[in-house]
């Protein structure tokens, strides 16, 4: 560089220190929005984003362990869910590049037990389009609940049962967890190795994702350092508990612990953006094998299938965006990558009704006003929340009750038939936003009307889902 132009010196140093001064409040809006929803009971976790190949914002919020008290940070390892199809996807793609498989190869040749499914492509599985049915329906309702099923009982179950194919495949674009479960058999059948075995090797280790593994927790305990337990409420309580603890007494997660291939991937949001730079840099796959990945298709019968080989995908002329989000046993996870901004946003949750704030986090990063998509809290006093508590006649049906009730600085939704158990707080005088899974938006209105009564309004997404009337 030049420094014997002292105006051109001056204005490259006032550029750069806009610049920082620019990524500094970004950093702190980022970081006020993700402590807010900590606070607010909304998020418990691990988040890293960069934009333009640069990281500008990680951290940890809440408690890795709420026994050990033992915080959430950029290293710390949780449970993908669904976002780890993602990596039997690209583990088929290896195999196909090895000269092991084909795309076009019917699943049957490789899981020969299943030949009621005969007709269902690699492809079909990848895709979500091969009319195969849902093991977290009747399966998981059939097993015995005392014991661990696996991939290799899931095939049997089929077996032994011959179901036939909900639609013909390729007809219908439906998104199935058992896909992904036997694509995962897939691997291992052709690898001669565990799925953990062949991950590592062709993916994990040569990204040097040292904190990314399968990991089947109940199956198989393990001490693991720094680790998520997943996490929700015990019910009229704020205490967390694991999904099969007494307390909770959920064991779907228990006895569906060993099937691989649909979740249990670990990571970290570090370890995640390794993978995610690999992708968008061609590092682990040629241009030509990404863009098959990432391959939007169609039906036979013209449905558009926005979902590649376990990502979900968006095209335009000028911008690939890809992901996927999952939840799953306490833990709600997305991941997201948009080409047009080079922006990348990773966010595990370990609590159940954890959020990731998608519309704000852009807002903040392209110095918009943000919309608002996550209410704050107010401060309010007891006595001006427990006002509003009681029972309230529904509008449309007059023999069910809304049943309002008091904890903690938070009202409680039940009704006198459903114990739904659902959290809002105050973010006005007379306006409650519920603390929700997923980003789902419900509120609650109290007016008091003129004859002394007040009445109740439920709504989801600004439409009215519900109303009564308390004497």
């Amino acid at each position: 560089m030049n420094f014997k132009n002292p105006i051109l010196t001056a204005l490259i140093f006032l550029a750069s220190n806009i610049c920082f001064g620019q990524n500094k409040n970004i950093e702190k809006r980022l970081d006020s929005l993700f402590r807010s929803l900590s606070e607010q009971n909304q998020f418990s976790g691990s988040v890293l984003i960069s934009e333009k190949g640069k990281i500008i914002y990680k951290s940890g919020k809440g408690f890795a362990n709420e026994k050990t008290k033992e915080r959430n940070n950029s290293k710390t390892i949780f449970e993908l869910a669904s976002c780890s199809k993602q990596f039997i996807g690209v583990g088929i793609v290896i195999l196909q590049r090895d000269g092991k498989i084909n795309y076009t190869d019917d699943m049957t040749d490789y899981i020969p037990e299943l030949a009621n499914f005969k007709g269902v492509k690699i492809y079909d599985l990848l895709r979500h389009t091969s009319g195969i049915p849902e093991f977290l329906g009747q399966f998981a309702g059939d097993w015995n609940n005392k014991k661990i099923a696996t991939n290799q009982d899931v095939i049997d179950y089929y077996s032994h049962r011959k179901d036939t194919l909900e639609f013909k495949p390729t007809s219908t674009h439906q998104y199935c967890n058992t896909n992904y479960v036997f694509l995962a058999t897939i691997i291992e059948r052709i690898s001669n190795q565990s799925i953990q075995d062949y991950l590592s090797t062709t993916i994990f280790k040569p990204l040097s994702m040292n904190r990314t593994f399968i990991y089947n927790r109940r199956e198989n305990p393990q001490r693991i350092k720094n680790y998520a337990f997943g996490y929700t409420w015990i019910k009229n309580s704020f205490e967390k508990a694991t999904a099969d603890d007494s307390k909770i007494g959920d064991s779907t997660a228990y006895y569906l612990d060993g099937i691989v291939g649909n979740a249990k991937i670990n990571s970290s949001v570090e370890d995640l953006y390794k993978w995610m730079n690999a992708l968008k840099n061609n590092t682990l796959l040629t241009q030509q094998e990404f863009d098959e990945v990432m391959e939007i298709t169609q039906t036979t019968d013209n449905q558009e299938v926005s979902y590649g080989f376990g990502f979900e995908v968006r095209k335009s002329e000028k911008n690939i965006s890809y992901g996927h989000t999952g939840s799953w046993d306490g833990y709600i996870t997305f991941m997201h990558h948009n080409s047009a901004n080079d922006r990348t946003i990773l966010v595990l949750n370990n609590f159940r009704n954890g959020v990731y704030p998608y519309e704000t986090i852009n807002a903040i990063i392209d110095n918009k006003p943000t919309t608002n998509e996550f209410a704050k809290k107010v401060d309010m006093e007891e006595g001006e929340i427990k006002k509003y508590t009681g029972d309230y006649i529904d509008g449309q049906d007059t023999s069910e009750k809304h049943r309002i009730t008091y904890l903690d600085g938070y009202l409680i939704y039940n009704t006198d038939k459903e114990n739904w158990d659902m959290r809002f707080f105050p973010t006005s005088i007379n306006t409650f936003q519920a603390i929700r899974q997923g980003g789902v938006d419900g509120v609650m209105t109290f007016t008091k009307l003129n004859d002394g009564t007040m009445k109740l309004e439920l709504t989801q997404y600004g439409q009215v889902i519900g109303n009564g009337i308390r004497k």
